[in-house]
């Protein structure tokens, strides 16, 4: 048996066992969404929708996602959150910029003013959308979040990281790329840069700071595996999303 047809079997049984119909997931023209589309599919049959939503996106990005679906006979749905996002936005800042100065703190080392919560706005919108179509249809949410990004938090809370199942969360992104290519997954979205779409131009290795390669060595290999200074990153990373990987912490009582 395939590690394709291992996954796709996994994911029908957790079908199965939710009482759900089928698949809903958000399209985003990147190679974990196409392989996620691939295996959902494959668990599946004529139950697996790609949900597209930009959200002042790349106009790329859409095209790919449209490629993706056609080359698998998927279907999908577009919704545009572009208005979604000006209106909340346009609730949220002002109610934020009207508290006392002392209780908003400086940008994030290394991020102008409030572009990452303006940013994390999109994957929260997509995510939210992706479960009203899912409760709609009583289908699971399948995410797209792999090892490599698990480990160091590379998602958003309560965005792309919110999911009722992760068929790529043991695999690192080298082994999604196998995977990819064991699925037909066209060769060009094997290649695409990897990006979580946060600002138009945003690729995830730039963010992070090392290659996934580099991260993918340390997983397997350890520390030893890696520079020293590169450890030491991956390792604060990882530290400092922690409370991403757990459920809210809870008081001991007695």
């Amino acid at each position: 048996m395939s590690q394709a047809e291992r996954i796709a079997g996994w994911m029908r049984r957790h079908l199965v066992s939710a009482g759900a119909r089928g698949f809903v997931l958000g399209l985003s023209g990147g190679i974990d969404s196409a392989v996620v589309l691939r295996l959902a599919q494959l668990a599946a049959p004529n139950a697996t929708i790609g949900a597209i939503l930009p959200c002042y996106s790349d106009p790329q990005d859409e095209q790919d996602a449209i490629f993706v679906a056609a080359h698998f006979s998927a279907p999908t749905l577009r919704i545009d959150l572009s208005d979604a996002y000006d209106r909340l936005i346009g609730t949220l800042q002002p109610a934020v910029q009207s508290l006392p100065k002392y209780t908003r703190p400086a940008a994030p080392p290394g991020l102008p003013g409030d572009r990452l919560p303006l940013a994390n706005i999109k994957p929260r919108l997509r995510m939210t959308t992706v479960y009203f179509i899912a409760n709609s249809l009583n289908y699971l949410v399948a995410g797209t979040t792999n090892r490599s990004e698990l480990a160091i938090g590379a998602f958003t809370k309560h965005g792309d990281g919110g999911a009722d199942l992760l068929p790529l969360g043991r695999l690192a992104k080298g082994e999604v790329r196998g995977l990819a290519r064991e699925l037909g997954v066209p060769p060009a979205i094997v290649s695409r840069p990897a990006s979580a779409g946060l600002w138009i131009g945003q690729t995830d290795e730039e963010e992070m700071g090392f290659s996934y390669e580099e991260l993918e060595r340390y997983l397997d290999e350890g520390p030893q595996g890696v520079s020293p200074a590169l450890a030491m990153k991956i390792e604060r990373l990882t530290r400092s999303t922690d409370h991403k990987r757990e459920l809210p912490p809870m008081p001991d009582v007695e």
